[in-house]
């Protein structure tokens, strides 16, 4: 099992697959996946910050920055 802290809100998440995996026959799902937005930029995002993110236009590094924000509110 592997981990990578999401660029949206920063928490840890669950990578499944990999070696670790392998020896331990996990099941789990990942809790998230790489994204390459319209802007060229690369994120990686879970789930909760990817259903956040706006429908209504292409993606930018941007709308990764002000997911970061709400949180911190």
């Amino acid at each position: 099992m592997g981990s990578q802290r999401c660029d949206g809100c920063g928490s840890t998440v669950r990578i499944a697959g990999g070696i670790g995996d392998f020896w331990t026959f996990s099941s789990e799902t990942s809790g998230g996946i790489d994204l390459e937005l319209a802007d060229g930029s690369d994120h990686f995002l879970c789930f909760d910050c990817i259903e956040r993110l706006p429908d209504d236009r292409d993606v930018t590094s941007a709308d990764v920055v002000a997911l970061g924000e709400k949180n911190e509110r």
